[in-house]
């Protein structure tokens, strides 16, 4: 039935343990399953708490199923490409089911999680009335939820390929990962332009102008605001972190293979299953006491458990089953003294643990409030807007510079592993840092939920005017969750530059096959000193700031409208007055509307811009342009979200008191800081992870017809015009206003000519 079953080079123990890492997949399905019982069975609070949490919840699966309406053709026109280009009949179906169960997966994590999530949120502010601990366990577990739907169905479709599919089952892989990292692209970049939209109207009506709390019932824009929490950082986050995983695994497996053979893909597997394993010990030990400032150590605590569980589960594995007899004498610091033992892979995997723990400690360091960068930016709301803005992007630059360094220290680490070898080798190595990085998925994903789901408790407690306790509990939870959601997205950028760079030596071990030449003589055809690698990496590193501009114009333009819509609501005396209810309804359908007609273009550029490069300049030159696409697309990303994180931070010092507190100039000049940040940390910023993946993932689908067509046809000419004119419409109506702003603003030109 299977292939690798049948295969003779597989021992049994090595067949057992396939089917062990499948159990231990559906294990993590059906933990997630155990947690939304526990979740759904708690209590939902009063009539106006489930009001509120049921427009929230009917407002984002109206966003998501439109989202999904609006993506199906191409998503269907994609695999229909895949199976035709795919070449092999057996592979041709694969990879186009492969690329359908990717997709589907990360829909699925993202759905299903933020439905779980938007559940979750009124169980949190029903439970702040009586316990502090209780609240903060219904949050965190309503995040891990989302966490093993992540690690199980993850794990699940990569062991499936590979056990259907065997010795040519990367072929087929990069079809999942293409489907898983494509889905990503287009949640977090439309749950992005959702939810900044949504809280830059309502902030900068409401308490700018209104001088009112975040979540006052009397403004229209807060249950879009709401929703936006969800299908932007529960959805989009989730969407992000899974095609991450899946991407990881997919270069380690081809890679594994073209190193240590079929070991070289098992061990990752069982790497992951360990992790599964290990993120369920760990978010099931969250819990503290009822002390706030007790939540972040138990988060903290859980973590740490994690990865002790793990790295034991990964030494013992690589002990046993990384034993190479044909190979030579080994350094003892590889073999521990046991001949044919190559721990190797294990060293590699503890320096991707490392890494992840680095992260989010740096990402800690640059947004917590009480920390020196959101200090320093907060003092400068003291001085003006102006001075909050330039001490925001202060910090942002300068966290670019020590998180690249962390990265460039573990690649580095890597490369020391094993420094000697075949490149391939060296490539694995790296490939096998992601892996590591990635093993706490589930925690990551539990972190990340969590922030939104005690938001928007929060906002209902704010709403239904809950008792001063219950209200202190959620805003302790809520600042909580911002310091979460900030250590997830650096968690984030740094899987996304460790996967690119393991496709990125996955595509150089591509063409190494297809020309028939050896990894070590490619190498020297893509040093930066080649004049069409040269421009091949200025094109690239341009890319993501054109699409940064595209995604924060589409943020701006929604925004306009939200104001507009938000102020005329208010004009209303008696919504001003508390005695009628605004229409919620309107802004969520605004919001919705704007999203997904921005949503195509940014997508578009991602999959034809690495095709035209790769047709027009050739092979060479698309190494170099996603060599740029790394670089730059990784300190834009790390600048924009911690830059982000710092103002919002700022902004939440402020409110609790400091330099005047609420209400003050002080204040002004943080929210205005923060609704700068917003759609770069929340919109832009975490859209690039994606987008450097897809534009890898593309480029290795094209290699073999890039390679195959260097010459050039009629046929390739025409593709790649009608991809130039394609793109040069998606950049064009990217800067052009739509009719409901245009309307607007000629409504504001007749007033004021009045």
């Amino acid at each position: 039935m299977f292939s690798v079953m049948a295969d003779p080079n597989f021992s049994i123990w090595e067949r057992t343990a396939l089917w062990s890492v499948l159990g231990v997949a559906i294990l993590g399905l059906l933990y997630a399953v155990f947690l939304s019982v526990e979740v759904l069975g708690k209590d939902q609070g009063t009539d106006a708490m489930r009001r509120v949490s049921r427009a929230i919840r009917i407002g984002a699966n109206a966003y998501l199923s439109r989202q999904f309406r609006a993506i199906a053709l191409l998503i269907l026109v994609l695999a229909a490409l895949l199976y035709f280009t795919a070449g092999e009949q057996h592979i041709a179906v694969g990879r186009a089911c492969a690329f359908l169960m990717g997709s589907i997966f990360s829909a699925s994590v993202g759905f299903i999680g933020m439905n779980l999530a938007v559940q979750g949120n009124v169980r949190v502010a029903a439970a702040s009335r009586t316990s502090f601990a209780e609240a903060l366990k219904i949050a965190y577990r309503t995040g891990t939820i989302t966490g093993m739907l992540t690690d199980g169905l993850g794990l699940l479709g990569g062991t499936l390929i590979f056990m259907v599919y065997g010795e040519q089952a990367y072929e087929v892989l990069l079809g999942f990962g293409f489907g898983g990292t494509l889905l990503a692209l287009f949640m977090r970049v439309g749950g992005g332009i959702y939810t900044k939209a949504a809280d830059v109207g309502a902030d900068l009506v409401g308490k700018l102008e209104r001088n009112i709390p975040e979540d006052d019932p009397r403004n229209a824009a807060t249950i879009a605001d709401n929703v936006g929490d969800n299908v932007g950082d529960c959805a989009g986050m989730a969407a992000d972190i899974f095609e991450s995983y899946e991407v990881t695994i997919v270069s380690a497996m081809i890679l594994g293979w073209a190193s240590f053979g079929h070991k070289g893909v098992i061990f990752p597997l069982l790497v992951r299953a360990v992790g599964v394993v290990s993120s369920i010990v760990g978010t099931y030990l969250v819990r503290t006491s009822e002390q706030a400032r007790a939540a972040m150590r138990a988060i903290h605590l859980g973590y740490a458990v994690s990865a002790l569980v793990s790295i034991a589960g990964f030494c013992l594995i690589g002990f046993y089953y990384l034993r190479f007899p044909e190979a030579g004498p080994l350094p003892g610091w590889v073999s521990l003294g046991v001949a044919g033992l190559d721990m190797r892979p294990v060293w590699t995997t503890l320096v991707g643990i490392a890494l992840a723990v680095s992260i989010n400690y740096l990402t800690d360091y640059c947004t917590a409030p009480e920390k020196p960068p959101v200090q320093f930016v907060a003092r400068a709301t003291q001085t003006g807007h102006a001075t909050t803005i330039i001490n925001g992007i202060a910090v942002g630059l300068e966290s670019s510079v020590w998180a690249i360094l962390v990265i460039a220290l573990a690649v580095f680490g890597s490369f020391l592993i094993y420094q000697g070898t075949n490149p391939t080798y060296i490539a694995y190595g790296v490939a096998m840092c992601g892996i590591g990085m990635l093993t706490l998925t589930g925690n990551n994903i539990s972190m990340d939920v969590f922030g939104p789901v005690a938001d928007n408790a929060n906002g209902i407690g704010e709403m239904v005017h809950l008792e001063k306790k219950a209200r202190q509990t959620l805003t302790d939870l809520d600042a909580c969750g911002n310091t979460t959601k900030a250590i997830t997205k650096g968690i984030a950028i740094g899987s996304a530059v460790i996967a690119a760079v393991s496709l990125f030596n996955a595509y150089i071990t591509d063409i190494a096959k297809l020309t028939g030449k050896t990894y070590g003589e490619i190498v020297p055809l893509l040093s930066i000193s080649e004049p069409m690698v040269f421009i091949g990496f200025l094109i690239g590193g341009a890319v993501p700031f054109l699409f940064s501009s595209m995604t924060i114009r589409a943020v701006g333009r929604a925004a306009f409208l939200i104001v507009q819509e938000v102020r005329a609501q208010f004009k209303d005396k008696a919504i001003w007055e508390g005695t009628k209810t605004p229409d919620y309804a309107r802004v969520v359908g605004i919001c919705t509307t704007e999203a997904q007609r921005e949503l195509i273009g940014p997508g578009l550029l991602a999959v034809l811009a690495p095709l035209i490069v790769g047709f027009v300049l050739h092979k060479e030159a698309l190494g170099g342009f996603l060599a740029g696409i790394i670089l730059s697309g990784q300190l834009l990303a790390v600048f924009m979200a911690n830059a982000g994180g710092a103002w919002d931070n700022a902004k939440k010092f402020v409110e609790d008191g400091h330099y005047g507190g609420k209400g003050s100039d002080a204040h002004k000049a943080s929210i205005t800081g923060d609704t700068v940040g917003d759609p770069l940390k929340d919109t832009a910023g975490p859209a690039l992870n994606p987008l450097i993946k897809v534009m890898n993932m593309v480029a290795l689908l094209a290699l073999p017809f890039i390679v195959r067509h260097e010459e050039g046809n009629l046929f390739i000419w025409l593709v790649v015009l009608a991809g130039v004119v394609t793109l040069s419409i998606v950049v064009y109506r990217s800067k052009q206003e739509s009719p409901e702003v245009l309307k607007w603003q000629s409504a504001i030109e007749h007033v004021s000519s009045a």
